[in-house]
């Protein structure tokens, strides 16, 4: 889920210079809002959510089990300060008129939420569709018209039988069909590049596969797993969008992307050595998803240091990902200083290995911190950080509209 995930306010901002899987973003046509927002009407402004943090009733009107269930009542590594698990959330799934209202209140004019696959699609391929799920996602589009389809969350049943990835495109096909006559933007996955690293390196997210000496996990392999994963859900990308753009986008008007998290990363010094690691650490988090999907190929500071670790693209591949996006969602909260660990030793630290990019980071710079630390005592605000992150992908990916689906602190 990670801290770009949990409900803050963000600006919608398609510039022209969103792990959930299949976000929807729909413009929101709340009673009221035009006449409270002070931006001007083709501006989108609004609140983010993901199905797992919000809506609670985890297994009502015909919800299945999904990894997010079975892992935070199994695992322990949320139950402190009362995070245990998402059984009951802000009940949105009962109370989302109230929020509705609210949001019209605030004079919001979009809202981004994911759909839960597990509520669609209770054991995924393997089972009927769920259409309680279908009704109450129609009932809070109609109150809102905007939305998204996953957040981090698959269900359960898949991820017992080989990890999920493979029946994204159903899944995708059926919202699209249910739902796509009134939402107009939709993101297949958002953050994967967070998602990958918390549930195949670091074990913090479901399934909680890890290796040392990242991690002591059962089972896992932290230098390989992430990559497999990535390579998977690049594919059920591009898979959905095929769905999306040879069936139904003609008919329904939408537009289709993918949201990623960028962090800013400047050099901790003015050496060269420093320099190459910037770009070495947005290539390692952010190009990972990016470039495949853009121009069907790892980014080339990956493919120089990992080889044969990241998986190959088939020309059937490489096909379907011509299809690219109609945008790019940014998720953005923070900057940080970043030193080299090819070139220089440094001690084990996040980011300092060989599947990580060999880049040592850190908020502070002779003493001095980057940003004012912020509301989770972890993250420091760097508001040049928001501007450098749009310029770089803007100009990296041919000004393909940008989409900034969260930021803040």
């Amino acid at each position: 889920m990670g801290n770009s995930s949990l409900g803050f306010a963000f600006l919608l901002l398609v510039l022209e210079v969103l792990f959930q899987p299949l976000l929807v973003f729909a413009k929101l046509e709340l009673k009221n809002s035009s006449d409270t927002s002070p931006f001007p009407p083709n501006f989108l402004f609004g609140t983010a959510s993901a199905a797992y943090q919000y809506e609670g009733a985890f297994l009502t009107d015909g919800k299945g089990l999904n990894n997010w269930d079975v892992f935070t009542h199994n695992s322990g590594i949320y139950s402190f300060a009362g995070l245990s698990n998402g059984d009951v959330a802000v009940d949105q799934y009962n109370r989302y008129l109230e929020y509705v209202d609210l949001m019209a209140s605030l004079g919001l004019n979009s809202y981004q939420f994911s759909i839960s696959w597990a509520r669609i699609l209770p054991k995924g391929i393997y089972g009927s569709i769920n259409y309680a799920g279908i009704d109450h996602h129609n009932k809070l589009i109609n109150a809102l018209r905007f939305r998204v389809l996953s957040h981090f969350d698959i269900p359960d049943e898949l991820e017992q039988r080989y990890g999920a990835w493979e029946d994204f495109k159903y899944y995708a096909d059926i919202c699209f069909k249910n739902f796509g006559d009134r939402v107009k933007y939709w993101v297949t996955f958002s953050e994967p590049n967070v998602f990958v690293i918390g549930a195949y390196h670091t074990r913090m997210f479901p399934p909680s596969r890890c290796s040392k000496p990242f991690r002591n996990c059962s089972a896992g392999d932290s230098e390989k797993e992430p990559f497999i994963a990535a390579h998977n859900i690049i594919l059920a990308h591009a898979a959905a969008v095929k769905v999306y753009k040879t069936k139904y986008q003609k008919k329904q008007g939408g537009t289709i992307g993918l949201t990623v998290q960028i962090a800013w990363y400047e050099p901790l010094t003015n050496s060269t050595a420093d320099k190459l690691a910037t770009e070495r650490a947005q290539s390692f988090i952010t190009n990972w998803f990016l470039d495949p999907i853009v121009f069907g190929r790892y980014p080339k500071e990956m493919t120089d240091i990992l080889g044969s670790t990241l998986p190959t693209f088939s020309r059937n591949n490489m096909d379907d990902l011509k299809l690219g996006v109609d945008f790019i969602g940014l998720n953005h909260y923070n900057t940080l200083y970043v030193g080299d660990c090819l070139y220089s030793s440094c001690e084990f630290s996040p980011g300092s290995t060989r599947t990580e990019g060999f880049i040592k980071q850190t908020n502070f710079k002779d003493g001095i911190p980057i940003g004012e630390l912020r509301g989770n005592g972890v993250l420091r605000s760097h508001p040049p950080g928001m501007e450098k992150s749009v310029t770089y992908i803007k100009e990296r990916y041919n000004n393909i509209p940008i989409i900034i689906t969260e930021n803040g602190y």
